[in-house]
Parts: C-alpha cells; sequence; structure tokens
C-alpha cells in the first residue's frame, strides 16, 4: 500500500514538473528572458536574506530561512510573467475571450459562443451571483454590440428577472482588455443568492445555445491559461 503510494505521488510530481516545463517553453515564445528574471528576484531574495543574517547573525541560518522565500517568490515571478504570456500570444484571436473563461474561479459557469454572426463575431456567456454576463468579441465594435444586443433580448425573454451585464472584449475605448476579462467579472457586485443562480442555470437550459462553430483562427498550440497568476501545478 505505501508503495502504491509512493508511486502515485511521484507520478504527480512528473506531471507538475512536465506542466511547467511545457508552460516555460510557451511562455519563453514571447517572454524570452522569464527565466533569468526569476532567477533574478530569487537572488536578490537570498541576498536580502544574506545581508540581514550578517547583521544578526548567524548568516548560515537566514540563508537557510530565505531559500524557501525565494522559491516562493521566483515561483509568484513566473506565473505572473507567464499568464501575461499566455494572453498576449492569444489577443486578438477568435475564441480568446473563452479561453480566459476557461479560468473562472469556483461559481461561475460559462458557455462558449452562445451567439454568432455571418462576420464571426462571437457573443459567450458567463452565470453567477452577479447575474448573466454576456460578452463579446469582434473586429468592429458597434457590430459586436449589436450582437450584444440581440443576445440581450434572447436571454431576457427566458429570465427576464437576471441582471445582464455586457462586456467587449478588447483595448479601445469602453471595451475590457482580455487579461483583465476574469478580474472584471470577479468584481460585479454579487446580487443574487445561489438558490437564484440555479433557478437562472435551469432557465438557460432552456433557451440552449444557437448552432455556432469555432471561427477561423484557431487558437495556438499548447496554450493553457494559468489561474490567478498562481504556480502552474499548484
Amino acid at each position: 500500500m505505501a508503495r502504491k503510494d509512493e508511486q502515485q505521488d511521484s507520478a504527480e510530481k512528473k506531471g507538475r514538473i512536465a506542466q511547467i516545463k511545457q508552460t516555460y517553453r510557451m511562455a519563453k515564445r514571447s517572454d524570452r528572458w522569464i527565466g533569468w528574471i526569476c532567477l533574478g528576484y530569487m537572488l536578490a531574495v537570498l541576498a536580502v536574506a544574506a545581508l540581514v543574517g550578517f547583521v544578526l547573525q548567524p548568516i548560515w541560518l537566514w540563508i537557510i530561512i530565505g531559500f524557501p522565500m525565494a522559491l516562493l517568490v521566483g515561483a509568484v515571478v513566473f506565473g505572473r510573467r507567464a499568464e501575461r504570456a499566455a494572453y498576449s500570444q492569444i489577443e486578438g484571436q477568435p475564441g480568446a475571450a473563452a479561453a480566459a473563461l476557461g479560468t473562472l474561479r469556483r461559481g461561475w459557469d460559462y458557455d462558449a459562443m452562445v451567439g454568432a454572426n455571418r462576420h464571426q463575431d462571437v457573443v459567450h456567456r458567463a452565470v453567477g451571483r452577479p447575474g448573466i454576463v454576456l460578452i463579446g468579441e469582434g473586429e468592429v465594435p458597434n457590430r459586436v454590440a449589436n450582437l450584444l444586443a440581440q443576445e440581450r433580448k434572447r436571454h431576457s425573454r427566458v429570465a427576464p428577472d437576471a441582471p445582464i451585464t455586457e462586456i467587449i472584449v478588447g483595448r479601445g475605448e469602453g471595451q475590457v482588455p482580455l487579461p483583465r476579462l476574469t478580474r472584471k467579472l470577479n468584481k460585479l457586485p454579487r446580487t443574487l443568492r445561489p438558490a437564484e443562480v440555479t433557478e437562472i442555470r435551469q432557465r438557460l437550459r432552456a433557451l440552449g445555445t444557437q448552432p455556432v462553430g469555432m471561427p477561423k483562427g484557431p487558437l495556438p498550440k499548447g496554450i493553457k491559461l494559468p489561474r490567478g497568476g498562481a504556480m502552474p501545478g499548484r
């Protein structure tokens, strides 16, 4: 039994290491200095620990104390830069917002591409305690706004009392940049009780989704957005 647990732990460690390597290779494509920058932060923490140890003594004890802190700082820096690199590689591509919605925390449900038009503008939907959030993405903001208005009417017919928020993903005025999308959703006021959210989800199942497919131009292969800037695999 103990050997089986050891083998399972070993397999999990190998899986985490493989995931970290994959994330590093992905991030390095757009952030070539990520490894050196993380190492620099770690060495800086160790240097501060050594300086404190030089003053307070014994220096070796403070270096030992500083080592796990250096690892933690390196992990946080790596996670944040990897997340930024992942967003930079998918931003502007069709379906990028759907990939970002996949990193939402517990309490949210999302459906990708519940609406679309012939110009390949799309609308995604997220449902949580703030209500229904419709997220549009496309090349022409006014066209995306019109598509969002259509989806708002469609959803209002099924859930007339549910708060509906519209968001357009982009870098223009009044739009939400892709890297800030999930942060924007998580900051929305929570006006519904859990039971009300469940009722809305049930109503939306009856609504279904339009028969739309993924627009042309698939996301880059191997892209997986880290959650919340944390170290992959943690």
